[in-house]
């Protein structure tokens, strides 16, 4: 699963990689300033590429709302909703039968630009959050789907069945978010996609050889420090685990 993301590169940066404009410039200073740890069950603003407006990045909420609730039922929605993910994550293999996913994947896809995310690995019943992004600090894509309520876009980031590095990472529940290589980034947002189209992308892995993934501060995890911090993201070594990485 996929709770828990990085977003420090620069709105210019992302404009030029995604070949997209910002929605506006009244928010640039709001999401160029860098959020080295955002954890999804605060339900935090992001920049996504939204399937409707392919050629703009406009802010949205992290999770996914139904599009029959009203923008002053969000709050509450979310916290029934912590039950179950909070709307975080959306299963891919669920995409086509679940009442929440299956309009959405055909008509709110979209992109989320993210610098990196983190993700915990289980040893002796101890977790160790590791962090996993591109090897030349490039942007990575992440697919989602979104609803619209009122003037808000809410989001889910997709998951699906970990490749062999993710496996190893993510040992419990060997899941991983759907990462999209060059060709994907392309053709995920495209209107015309069947149901095979895009059971096809979400199947594509992204080059394990391209991704960093090394462990860092369980502070992480911790409610009673602020991690929001650039060390955040600094390698830290747990000898107990040389033995597996």
């Amino acid at each position: 699963m996929c709770f828990h993301t990085s977003t420090t590169h620069k709105t210019k940066k992302l404009e030029e990689h995604f070949k997209v404009n910002l929605s506006s410039d009244s928010i640039r200073t709001i999401f160029d300033k860098p959020n080295y740890h955002l954890n999804g069950f605060s339900h935090p603003n992001m920049l996504v590429i939204p399937q409707d407006k392919s050629d703009v990045l406009a802010p949205g909420v992290w999770g996914i709302v139904p599009s029959n609730k009203s923008s002053n039922e969000i709050k509450d929605y979310y916290k029934e909703a912590v039950k179950f993910g909070g709307g975080l994550n959306a299963q891919s293999e669920k995409l086509f039968s679940h009442f929440l996913y299956r309009e959405a994947v055909m008509y709110k896809r979209c992109i989320i630009p993210v610098s990196g995310f983190f993700e915990p690995h289980e040893h002796l019943k101890k977790k160790y959050p590791f962090y996993i992004s591109q090897k030349e600090r490039e942007p990575l894509a992440l697919a989602g789907i979104y609803s619209v309520i009122d003037t808000y876009i809410t989001f889910t980031i997709l998951t699906k069945d970990a490749s062999p590095m993710f496996a190893k990472i993510h040992n419990l529940k060997k899941r991983q978010p759907v990462i999209l290589n060059d060709d994907a980034i392309e053709n995920w947002l495209l209107p015309e996609l069947t149901q095979d189209n895009i059971k096809e992308l979400l199947n594509c892995n992204y080059p394990e050889a391209k991704l960093d993934a090394y462990t860092v501060s369980k502070d992480l995890f911790s409610p009673r420090v602020n991690s929001d911090v650039d060390s955040i993201t600094d390698r830290i070594e747990y000898s107990e685990l040389n033995i597996l990485f």
